[in-house]
C-alpha cells in the first residue's frame, strides 16, 4: 500500500509539474480559481443539482488514481519490475517506493505520445475556449481508446461481450469503454506475467546449478540462497540488467 500511495502521489505531482512547465511556453492563461465552500439551505432545485454535481466530482477525483493505473501502462510495468525483485531474491531491495517511482516514470515515457496528443488536441483548445468540455472529453477518450486497443487482445474483448450476452460489433467504434477497460486490464496482466516468467527462468536455473554444486560438494548445511543471491546480482549487473529490462518493457508496447 505504501508503494502504491507513493506512486500515486508522484504520478499526480509530476503531471502537475509537466502541465505547469508546458503552459507558459504555449502562452495559455489558466485562471486560478478561488474556492469558497459554504453550507447553506438549498432554496431552489438548481442548488440541489449543483450540490449533487459537486459530490459526483469529489467521487470521481477519489477514483482518479485507480483510473490512471487502469488506463495506462503502469500495471504491466509495475508487475514486471516486481517479478524481477522476487526473481533476484532480494529482501525489499530495491524498496517498493523505488520500484513504484521507476514504474511511474517508465509509464510517462511510454504514454508520452498519447498524453502529448491529448494535451494539444483537447486540453489547450478547452482552455482557450475553442472547444466545449464534452468535445474535449471525447477527444481525450478517443486517444486513450486508441492506446488501449493497440494493446488489447481481441479474445479478451470477446470474453466480456460473451459475458454480457451481446453480439460483438464489426468495428472498434462499437466497443463500449466499459468493456474495453477490463479487457485491456486482462491483456496487460497476461503480458506482464508472460514477461515475468521469462525473466524468472534464468534465475531459477542459477538457483538449481548452485544447489546441485553444493550437494555434490557435500555442503548440505549451507543454504543455497546464500551463494546464489550474490551470483544472481553479479550476473544481473554484468549484463546491464536494468537497461535490458527497461528496453524490453518499452519495446513490448507496439504503439499505433
Amino acid at each position: 500500500m505504501t508503494g502504491r500511495r507513493t506512486a500515486i502521489s508522484l504520478f499526480l505531482a509530476s503531471a502537475v509539474l509537466l502541465a505547469a512547465a508546458q503552459v507558459p511556453a504555449l502562452a495559455v492563461d489558466i485562471p486560478i480559481p478561488k474556492v469558497d465552500l459554504t453550507i447553506t439551505q438549498a432554496k431552489y432545485p438548481k442548488d440541489v443539482a449543483l450540490t449533487l454535481e459537486l459530490l459526483l466530482l469529489f467521487s470521481v477525483l477519489s477514483l482518479a488514481p485507480s483510473l490512471v493505473m487502469m488506463l495506462t501502462a503502469y500495471t504491466r510495468v509495475f508487475i514486471v519490475l516486481s517479478f524481477v525483485e522476487r526473481a533476484l531474491g532480494l529482501q525489499q531491495l530495491p524498496p517498493r517506493q523505488i520500484l513504484a517511482g521507476m514504474a511511474m516514470f517508465l509509464t510517462f515515457y511510454i504514454m508520452a505520445p498519447t498524453f502529448t496528443r491529448v494535451y494539444h488536441e483537447a486540453v489547450i483548445p478547452f482552455y482557450r475556449q475553442d472547444m466545449p468540455m464534452s468535445a474535449a472529453y471525447a477527444k481525450t477518450m478517443n486517444e486513450m481508446r486508441k492506446f488501449m486497443f493497440s494493446q488489447t487482445r481481441e479474445k479478451d474483448i470477446g470474453l466480456f461481450f460473451r459475458l454480457s450476452s451481446t453480439a460483438a460489433p464489426k468495428n472498434r467504434g462499437g466497443v463500449p469503454t466499459h468493456i474495453l477497460v477490463p479487457a485491456f486490464m486482462l491483456s496487460e496482466m497476461k503480458t506482464a506475467f508472460t514477461m515475468g516468467i521469462l525473466i524468472y527462468i534464468p534465475f531459477i536455473v542459477i538457483d538449481m546449478v548452485v544447489a546441485s554444486i553444493l550437494m555434490s560438494m557435500g555442503m548440505i548445511m549451507v543454504p543455497p540462497a546464500m551463494i546464489s543471491l550474490p551470483v544472481k546480482v553479479l550476473i544481473f549487473v554484468l549484463v546491464n540488467g536494468w537497461d535490458l529490462l527497461a528496453y524490453s518493457i518499452v519495446k513490448s508496447y507496439h504503439l499505433a
